[in-house]
């Protein structure tokens, strides 16, 4: 069968016939070095690498470093570590910074040509003259100076003459056209802000409509995708090009990633890290890309997630559970199976001798022989937990229960004799007897019993942290109210556990990074703040889906 394309890939396919581009085609990366990247920037990676794989192209990555109060370096280099981790290395590595000095011969250029000049309007004036789309802006003055009376403004912004705010350059272009942002954007504005590359070199700063495109055209990258909020940009992205006689780059919009439950921007994100709300930019519960690394995601899984959900010209909302889905598809082949107790439950086995221990045999990782198996220790002390016993068994509850059975894993039959309460009526202890010729693998007992529920020995068990997640906001679509989208955040999105107990071997220092399921309980990974003294982990994704719509 004929692999099918998306729209990005038809017009690829079209555009390398075309002459223009017979050195094959090139894309980018340009992020703004002012936050972390999230699942969206995840889903714009794989579409711009994976076109360069699939066209024997190339991409660069460009930071779009050209509003200096909000970018440093440490964002340069968590978005580099965070592409590497996803499994992609790009060609060349380049800053809209690399040019500023040819961005500002192309604004003088564009000055000598009378189709720019230097404005002393406010912003607000400037807003006002622009009109609406229904009524045609208006000019000023300023418009009509002489070439070389803009020459010399331009010249005097750039030596740092003229306060913020003072004067902007713009582009000539329609006063009157349909498109607003044809209505002679502003190029160049003034902003004595140091930059973290240049310094203080620079003290007026192009606007991304007007560094962009011609960053590209410098590149010659031939297919500059982006999100559907650019459509409206790319006239203006073409007039630059041309008025300029550059490289023809070609701008390709495509829908966002909206994923229920959550938020896609940086600056709502922001808010949430300046408001404490979240545990830095790696808070698990974030879709920022070093989120979900620390809560356990596989960069397979991302890369398959964006895979799946395709590349679109329509936004949408896309289900949490996708994700999920991904995740637990890509852990269940790979995952080390471990037991842990979240909320443990004392069982004492009176019929087991309390020198003796046995050490039981299990599964690294079901049906992968090179993976081998274990020995877990078992006692008379064990841990089970709360969930999986009911001292009055409801309908259809087929685990533990006062004067009932039930096998554990890979060990014994034990039924329920007699329940410890303390003084508040709660259950802290059961009494058990097991029948020693039900083991696993050998049951001569012909006792039946329709549930298997995990244990732990108490002597060998190590005390753990637990933290399990769950939806950041409680509304699908957060990002549609723009002022009160905090209102909506989950404070239960986070349960920690603090009483929980792992086996022992998940102390050990080298499985930092290792996937693990914990039996029955999900798939689970150790958080990068935790240490011998205190370990912490993370739940990726349980066994389950969860995810439903509200």
């Amino acid at each position: 069968m004929e692999e099918s394309l998306n729209f990005v890939e038809e017009i690829v396919e079209e555009d390398i016939r075309n002459p223009v581009y017979r050195e094959g085609i090139a894309t980018r990366f340009p992020p703004e070095p002012n936050g972390y990247l999230h699942l969206g920037h995840a889903k714009s990676i794989c579409l711009n690498f994976g076109l360069a794989s699939k066209y024997n192209g190339k991409v660069n990555l460009r930071f779009d470093d050209t509003n200096p109060e909000r970018e440093n370096s440490s964002y340069i280099e968590a978005i580099k570590e965070d592409i590497r981790w996803l499994g992609y290395e790009w060609h060349n590595e380049y800053y809209a910074s690399d040019y500023f000095e040819a961005l500002y011969g192309f604004a003088v250029e564009l000055i000598k040509r009378g189709i720019a000049y230097v404005d002393d309007s406010t912003s607000e004036e400037i807003a006002e003259q622009k009109g609406t789309p229904q009524i045609p802006g208006t000019t000023n003055q300023y418009r009509e100076r002489s070439v070389d009376e803009n020459l010399q403004l331009l010249e005097a912004m750039k030596l740092g003459q003229f306060r913020d705010g003072e004067k902007v350059l713009r582009a000539k272009i329609d006063m009157a056209a349909s498109n607003m942002h044809m209505r002679d954007p502003i190029m160049y504005r003034v902003k004595h802000t140091p930059h973290h590359r240049t310094g203080s070199t620079w003290c007026i700063y192009p606007m991304y409509d007007f560094a962009h495109g011609q960053s590209d055209a410098i590149e010659h990258i031939t297919h500059s995708t982006c999100t559907l909020e650019f459509v409206a940009h790319r006239p203006l992205y073409n007039w630059f090009i041309q008025q300029l006689g550059l490289f023809p780059s070609k701008q390709i919009e495509f829908a966002r990633l909206n994923l229920a439950y959550t938020i896609m921007s940086k600056r709502k994100l922001q808010q949430l890290v300046d408001n404490g709300l979240v545990d830095g930019w790696d808070d698990p519960r974030l879709p920022t890309i070093a989120g979900l690394r620390r809560r356990g995601y596989t960069p397979n899984a991302i890369r398959k997630f964006c895979d799946r959900i395709g590349v679109a010209k329509r936004d949408a909302i896309t289900d949490f559970g996708l994700l999920e889905f991904c995740v637990r598809e890509d852990l269940n082949q790979s995952a080390q199976r471990r037991i842990a107790v979240l909320k443990p439950l004392k069982v004492i086995i009176t019929n087991y001798d309390e020198e003796k221990t046995e050490y039981m045999s299990m599964e690294n990782l079901p049906g992968d022989e090179a993976n081998g198996s274990r020995k877990v220790p078992f006692g008379k002390e064990l841990w089970i937990e709360q969930d999986d016993f009911m001292e009055h068994a409801a309908k259809n509850y087929f685990r533990l229960t006062l004067g009932g059975a039930v096998r554990l894993k890979g060990a014994y039959i034990i039924s329920c004799e007699h329940i410890m309460k303390d003084e508040h009526g709660n259950i802290i202890e059961l009494q058990c007897r097991y029948f020693p010729e039900s083991k696993s693998g050998n049951d001569r007992s012909n006792i039946k019993v329709k549930s298997t529920i995990h244990w732990l020995s108490v002597p060998s068990a190590i005390p753990a942290e637990v933290r399990l997640y769950d939806r950041l906001f409680s509304v699908e679509d957060p990002g549609k109210t723009e002022n009160d989208f905090l209102s909506h955040f989950n404070k239960h999105s986070i349960q920690v556990l603090q009483n929980a107990y792992v086996e022992a071997d998940l102390a050990e220092r080298d499985n930092a990074g290792v996937h693990f399921q914990f039996v029955r309980l999900g798939y689970f990974i150790k958080d990068t703040h935790s240490d011998v003294d205190h370990l912490v982990f993370n739940r990726t994704v349980d066994l389950k889906e969860r995810w439903k719509k509200a």
